[in-house]
């Protein structure tokens, strides 16, 4: 069984000795995760999108000399 597949399963077995309030928590806290990691990836979007944009702004003759300091 691969490491991530033993993980999984080392954390199923620790859940499934929980009470159920704190398999609630734990769901609480999984879902705070995911939604975590879904902001970051918009962000990373964004930062993708504006890339393009800025591009104009910082690549430019007036200002080359500071792109040697």
């Amino acid at each position: 069984m691969p490491k991530s597949n033993r993980s999984v399963e080392k954390i199923l077995e620790k859940i499934r000795e929980l009470s159920p309030e704190r398999v609630a928590e734990v769901e609480d806290f999984v879902d705070f995760l995911q939604q975590r990691e879904e902001q970051a990836s918009v962000v990373r979007a964004a930062m993708r999108l504006s890339e393009q944009a800025f591009r104009r702004v910082w690549d430019n003759p007036e200002d080359a000399d500071y792109d040697h300091l």
